[in-house]
């Protein structure tokens, strides 16, 4: 596919600086761009590479002010970084979509398929799974008894949905991950060994939800799991059984959330996040990556550290934690020093 600097301008509406009629065939990371490419300016960290890229076209803000000449055909927008998600989107939406039922895979005489849908090689779908319009299910998802995919889903290759799960409308799940897997639940007994607690209860994942590669989320004890609309989750991580994810949450990779622990809405937690169970997060709250959540936090709090604390007072403490074999030896000089004037005092 071909596109001219003004077809994208109008489409952007932004505003050409340079040739209108330069054409580019894809797109290029700045540092890397290549003739024929687009590429954008987003983080004034790599405004360096837009003087000597190799890009035709180049997606700036309206308020970027160049400081050496630019080779590249600019194109002003008011945000470079959502129009290239923009165009992406395009993109991927001018990929031809999969539609059909591959002839290798299984699906229950009971199981309802609605309209456009895609079920790919080895894909198993139980009794009464229930399949809205235009889902996409790839090669070897499993959707076991009674679940529910409502329409424009996507489940990627190797999808584990237990029974009775429910996933809404418009939700990506990438390949690996395991949704309503047991929660981890086990009772001591007196012979010191541990009896299983059945988890009967299932996992409700609202629409506009997206779950990353490997990621795990363990069916409710009893009632649901829920994750609620609009929730971005990385791979690999962790939400334990009864945990309740808040509306428009983001959560970064290898973030572990232990049971019944309930999230508010609009929170980012960064990467390695440890969150206790049985803990209430407030709505819009920040979590710096490493931390560990031990309490309950209130709302719209930027928390760093383990345990973590205000993110202020953390970055004020690491600066004397830093020092602090300094701290000791000039506390170890003084205690000399006051000994000493001691034992001349008699």
């Amino acid at each position: 596919m071909e596109f001219t600097a003004k077809i994208i301008a109008d489409f952007l509406k932004g505003e050409i600086e340079g040739n209108p009629d330069v054409i580019v065939t894809g797109l290029s990371k700045i540092e890397e761009g290549k003739k024929g490419t687009l590429s954008f300016l987003a983080n004034p960290k790599y405004e360096k590479y837009i003087y000597t890229t190799q890009a035709s076209i180049v997606l700036v803000n309206k308020t970027f002010v160049p400081q050496e000449k630019v080779n590249a055909t600019m194109i002003k927008v008011e945000d470079s970084y959502q129009c290239i998600a923009s165009l992406l989107d395009l993109y991927v939406q001018s990929i031809p979509e999969k539609i059909g039922i591959d002839k290798l895979s299984f699906i229950d005489p009971t199981a309802k398929t609605g309209t456009d849908v895609y079920v790919g090689a080895f894909a198993f779908l139980g009794e009464n799974v229930k399949i809205g319009n235009h889902v996409k299910i790839y090669p070897q998802v499993y959707l076991g008894d009674n679940v529910v995919v409502e329409d424009n889903s996507i489940l990627y290759a190797g999808v584990k949905v237990y029974q009775d799960c429910h996933i809404g409308k418009d939700c990506i799940i990438h390949s690996g991950a395991v949704i309503g897997a047991d929660g981890f639940g086990f009772a001591p007994s007196a012979n010191n060994d541990y009896k299983k607690i059945p988890q009967v209860g299932n996992v409700e994942i609202e629409d506009h939800v997206e779950i990353g590669a490997n990621t795990c989320i363990d069916r409710s004890t009893m009632g649901s799991t829920f994750v609620r609309k609009g929730v971005k989750l990385d791979n690999l991580i962790q939400i334990a059984h009864n945990v309740e994810v808040g509306e428009n949450t983001v959560i970064a990779s290898q973030t572990g959330i232990a049971g019944s622990t309930k999230i508010g809405k609009d929170c980012m937690f960064g990467g390695q996040v440890g969150i206790a169970g049985h803990i209430f997060i407030g709505d819009g709250v920040k979590i710096g990556a490493q931390s560990g959540i031990g309490s309950s936090i209130k709302d719209n709090e930027v928390l760093l550290g383990t345990p973590a604390m205000d993110i202020k007072k953390f970055q004020k403490s690491f600066i004397y934690f830093r020092k602090f074999p300094e701290i000791v030896k000039q506390m170890y000089d003084l205690q000399k020093e006051v000994e000493e004037l001691k034992s001349k005092l008699g």
